[in-house]
């Protein structure tokens, strides 16, 4: 139970360099704009990023890396050795002003802890024995697909903006938002699927396949409910979650448990996201209509509108930050918990985990990175509060499609590919590629380091006597 205790507090003190590490990408280009002084910019982030507590409750990115490594290989001292490597690479880039993605450290001394302990102990194996291999690859991946979809929405975003005529760019601005707005409703419905799925113990093709012929009769039924179960699905935004539960008992299951039902179907609820969105858009919209259409537009009028703007965009891309990398904490301390046999799933997962997740990286957001806030607002292009607006836009779209997607991608990452995205619109040369491409290298370099950096520390465990 000592180690466990070592391992949340370890875990907390990750999130909260978490939050001083990667204060940069919520708040470099609100400083770099001058919109706001570095104390109160980092206020308003961590204010954000505790909002996001309230906001995300399906933790799907908090799933996804608690189930990195395969259970048999998931132990007290593997997790603790992973969040040792972790620490002391995100503190080592911090020093030298590197924006490194706290979630790919996460990730890789998770992974190469777990690597470590089977080479020690098992007789044979393969990397997919020890680690998930889809959950790898779909991170790995996202190394480059995050900011490269930054960077597109970016771009797009920017060119709207810069749409001379205000009724076309309103025009625009409705047909984006609400495409996204079904976008994010058929999001949703994978979600509802998926979690009435889990509910009744049907995850996915190669779950199911393991469980071998003596449960196939079980598997068939279950499959069966939840093929009974989407025409109610389909009715969640007018029955709500518990309307949604008590059609399935009555029609499909009358043993379900309606309370528990509920619960699972509600973390799929991603409305207040879906709303807010839109309100974002209409705030906007009236901005655009009141600066250029009821007052006489000027430069100084313009530049004030996108400094206003640029407080909602920042905002927005807190709120993301805040709800993606909070969650991957989250999923490392509840691998511990149930390494412990303290909770049998992440389903289980107990209140406190989350309100302290959010309130650990909201504390590290409020002391800052000065250092790398110079890199990611000066060094790669200077920025314009408008160019902040669309890059924080972009940045915070990103991050809530992946948030939905249970696929944990840097906010590092994101907000650099925005970044770059309003940059190329001016002109090529106004990005330093010969920064990006530094960057690039550091990105690819985390994972393994990192994973190397775990081995080692579990090498170290074991002779201090931790198996």
């Amino acid at each position: 139970m000592t180690l466990l205790i070592v391992i949340i507090v370890l875990a907390l003190v990750f999130d909260y360099i978490n939050g001083f590490h990667d204060a940069a990408n919520s708040i470099a280009t609100v400083v770099s704009t001058k919109v706001l002084t570095p104390l109160q910019a980092v206020l308003w982030a961590a204010a954000f990023n505790f909002v996001a507590f309230f906001i995300f409750k399906d933790h799907a990115v908090a799933n996804t890396i608690s189930k990195t490594v395969q259970p048999d290989f998931i132990t007290l001292p593997v997790i603790l050795s992973g969040l040792i490597a972790a620490i002391a690479w995100n503190l080592l880039t911090w020093w030298y002003g590197i924006p490194s993605s706290s979630s790919h450290t996460l990730i890789g001394g998770f992974a190469g802890a777990a690597m470590a302990h089977a080479f020690m102990t098992a007789d044979g194996f393969k990397f997919g024995d020890v680690v998930e291999v889809s959950k790898i690859s779909s991170t790995v991946m996202f190394i480059f697909l995050a900011p490269l979809v930054g960077m597109a929405i970016s771009i797009f975003i920017t060119l709207v903006t810069l749409m001379r005529n205000t009724w076309a760019r309103v025009g625009a601005i409705i047909v984006i938002s609400v495409a996204t707005f079904f976008f994010f409703n058929y999001l949703e419905q994978g979600k509802l699927k998926e979690n009435v799925s889990k509910f009744w113990k049907v995850a996915d093709k190669k779950e199911a396949a393991a469980l071998g012929p003596t449960k196939q009769v079980d598997l068939d039924a279950a499959l069966a409910k939840v093929e009974a179960a989407k025409p109610f699905l389909v009715q969640f935004d007018a029955l709500g979650p518990a309307g949604v539960a008590n059609a399935i008992v009555a029609n499909v299951d009358p043993k379900a448990e309606p309370a528990k039902l509920t619960k699972d179907i509600g973390k799929a609820d991603n409305s207040i996201i879906q709303w807010g969105l839109m309100a974002c858009s209409l705030l906007f919209i009236l901005i655009y209509l009141y600066v250029e259409k009821v007052k006489n537009p000027s430069a100084h009028s313009m530049a004030n509108m996108f400094k206003k703007l640029q407080l909602v965009s920042s905002a927005a891309f807190s709120i993301g930050h805040g709800g993606n990398d909070a969650q991957k904490v989250m999923g490392i301390i509840c691998a511990a918990l149930i390494a412990q046999g303290v909770i049998g799933d992440i389903k289980e997962m107990p209140n406190w985990v989350p309100l302290a997740c959010y309130t650990a990286i909201a504390l590290g957001t409020l002391t800052g990175g000065w250092k790398i806030v110079k890199t990611m607002g000066t060094r790669i292009t200077k920025v314009t509060p408008l160019e902040g607006v669309c890059a924080e836009t972009s940045g915070a779209m990103t991050l809530y499609l992946t948030e939905q997607m249970g696929i944990p991608v840097s906010t590092t990452h994101t907000i650099t590919g925005s970044i770059i995205g309003v940059g190329a619109v001016k002109r090529l040369s106004a990005v330093r590629w010969g920064v990006t491409i530094q960057l690039l290298w550091a990105w690819v370099l985390t994972i393994p380091v990192s994973a190397l950096l775990a081995g080692l520390v579990y090498w170290i465990c074991t002779l201090a006597g931790l198996k």
